[in-house]
């Protein structure tokens, strides 16, 4: 049994509208990142312009993003779990869009990073919706599947990015070689023309129909009245000072530990700062790793069932951790491969739309559908059989990176980044499918939420900055993505202590949640 009632409901097939519903959302997610990617085909010119270091770049397309996409992401889960989905979607949508446009309007890197912070808190509504809606549009035996179609935007929304800011930005200096409209440069009016047209898009995902919550598992559940006011709770716990507040209510200990916690991550801070420069990367850590560590301390004492079946589950870590490991390399190589071809090969930007970011779509499409196929057909062998999938995420961009970031041969770049893209996305949809079976179906956003932690705060947030780093202290951009590759023995033993674990985690978890007391249900 799969956890979905009666048998003969297993095979039963899937509503017209539920492939529907996935093709708008295969769209926004799509648009998801042609906004959050687009940066990497404009870096060079930015970094020129606004001066700034490759360091710097990558902590505007990483860090800036990624603190508050992690820790919106948090309540925005939380809050998915017991308001109207399709709703929430559409308004994170309306935001994301709109700061993505107001990055065109940058004229220094605190402006431009002021901005991407807004993005990563508009697109944090994105993932939890969406992965939530799935769960309930798809049975379980189709999920890692439907996950990989959603997922696949995210693909051919970073190779379109490359596609359309490259055009855009040789069009735009061709026609306005001296600053157009406004005193617009191309890559600020690039940033516009990709950001407004979201603000359409916000009105189709508002049409969508919400599904009943659970449904598919035979486990419905009604949304939570005192949704809003609930994350507005959130939000003060993990937003810092607040955070010390909300730890000192929960007694003397608590605001102890609350205390200890914030002066080792300052303490950390501080050193790195002096030891390696770029404090504003050293303190947006910090502060969201602090913020993190105080909502998983309030977690445990409001909600005792999703605490113990996310971060007491070493299932759930391990899948967390690795695909962390997959993305700190994916982010690394899907930024990066832009700027470092056209400082090494000497291409036009329009050319590195379509010898880079056309093939990287069609390769993180394939990986990515690919991927999540091939893991509903191994959890059909075995309850863990999903996770095996992962090992390609891990391991499969080792002789790529060390082959593509080494050679003189442009075509023997672009081909290890094809592979690249297909190697790193065909581990999303079966990571993300393992996270959601092991979490009963009003725990699916915060679920959500916790997955991307990793990605963000260790992906996102790390990848594209410690190459930038070591290319600003080796000169070599390669040698920096290279360098990234140390971190993937800490995935690889994360992934096999998942894999030992699973089973019973999936089969327990209904019995450990009731076992840790609380409500299991909205019902």
């Amino acid at each position: 049994m799969d956890g979905e009632g009666p048998i003969h409901k297993h095979d039963r097939p899937v509503p017209a509208y539920s492939w529907y519903a996935l093709g708008v959302l295969f769209v926004v997610y799509m648009v998801n990142f042609i906004d959050r990617q687009i940066l990497s085909i404009l870096a060079n010119d930015i970094k020129a312009d606004l001066n700034l270091t490759d360091a710097q770049l990558g902590f505007l397309y990483g860090t800036a993003f990624a603190i508050f996409y992690a820790l919106f992401g948090i309540p925005l889960g939380r809050l998915a779990d017991g308001w109207n989905r399709t709703r929430l979607l559409a308004l994170g949508l309306t935001l994301w869009s709109f700061m993505t446009a107001l990055s065109g309007l940058a004229r220094n890197g605190a402006m431009l990073a002021a901005a991407r912070v807004g993005v990563g808190v508009g697109e944090a509504t994105a993932s939890p919706s969406a992965y939530s809606l799935i769960a309930d549009w798809f049975p379980q035996r189709l999920r890692a599947t439907a996950i990989g179609i959603y997922s696949a935007g995210l693909f051919v929304g970073s190779g379109l990015s490359l596609l359309i800011g490259g055009t855009i930005v040789e069009a735009w200096n061709r026609t306005w070689p001296d600053g157009g409209p406004c005193g617009l440069v191309g890559w600020q009016a690039a940033f516009l023309a990709v950001g407004l047209p979201g603000l359409l898009l916000a009105f189709w995902v508002y049409s969508l129909r919400e599904p009943v919550r659970g449904a598919s598992e035979g486990m419905p559940s009604r949304g939570d009245p005192r949704a809003w006011p609930n994350f507005v709770g959130e939000v003060m716990e993990i937003v810092p000072p607040f955070t010390f507040y909300g730890a000192a209510r929960r007694g003397p200990r608590a605001r102890t530990v609350n205390l200890v916690a914030a002066a080792v991550l300052a303490l950390a801070a501080t050193l790195l700062s002096a030891t390696l420069g770029n404090p504003e990367q050293m303190w947006f850590v910090a502060i969201g790793s602090y913020a993190v560590f105080s909502w998983a301390c309030s977690l445990r004492v409001k909600d005792e069932p999703t605490f113990q079946l996310t971060w007491r589950t070493p299932a759930f870590v391990g899948v967390v951790l690795a695909y962390a490991v997959v993305s700190y390399t994916g982010y690394t190589v899907s930024y990066w491969a832009a700027p470092y071809a056209e400082r090494t090969f000497g291409l036009s930007k329009i050319e590195l739309g379509w010898m880079i970011g056309a093939p990287a779509a069609l390769g993180g499409f394939l990986g990515v559908i690919g991927g999540g196929w091939l893991a509903d057909r191994c959890h059909r062998l075995h309850e863990s059989g999903r996770l095996w999938v992962v090992f390609g995420g891990l391991l499969g961009p080792i002789p790529l990176v060390l082959i593509g970031y080494r050679t003189a041969d442009a075509n023997t770049f672009f081909a290890c980044s094809f592979l690249l893209q297909f190697a790193t996305s065909s581990a999303m949809g079966a990571s993300a499918a393992a996270t959601q079976a092991l979490v009963l179906p009003h725990m699916r956003g915060t679920a959500t939420a916790i997955f991307f932690l990793g990605a963000t705060l260790i992906g996102l947030a790390f990848g594209p900055f410690t190459a930038g780093l070591v290319s600003e202290m080796t000169g070599n951009l390669g040698s920096g993505v290279i360098a990234n590759l140390a971190v993937v023995p800490f995935g690889v033993a994360a992934l096999v202590v998942a894999i030992r674990t699973y089973p019973a985690a999936e089969a327990s978890r209904i019995d450990r949640a009731a076992a840790s007391g609380g409500e299991l249900s909205f019902a």
